[in-house]
């Protein structure tokens, strides 16, 4: 009983320490991995898109040329950039 009561007034003592609050753990691997050497673009559909490669021209079937961002996150390896 004299245990618990030293262990509650010594929590009220200013100047005890305080424990801080628990955090949610972050895997922060997936951040940095995320964005290593990369660079945002801004694709054609609207969405902004992060992109590891380099920005490469390429001709259309129809005619004319695309400018596209290449090794991007996702599942497409070519993105078509807005002009």
């Amino acid at each position: 009983m004299k245990a618990l009561a030293t262990l509650l007034l010594s929590l009220s003592l200013p100047g005890s320490p305080v424990i801080p609050p628990l955090q949610s753990p972050v895997d922060r691997t997936v951040i940095r991995q995320s964005r290593r050497g990369g660079r945002w673009y801004f694709a054609q559909n609207g969405h902004a898109v992060y992109c590891f490669g380099p920005v490469k021209v390429v001709p259309q079937p129809q005619g004319g040329i695309q400018r596209v961002a290449t090794f991007c996150q996702g599942t497409k390896p070519m993105v078509p950039l807005m002009d």
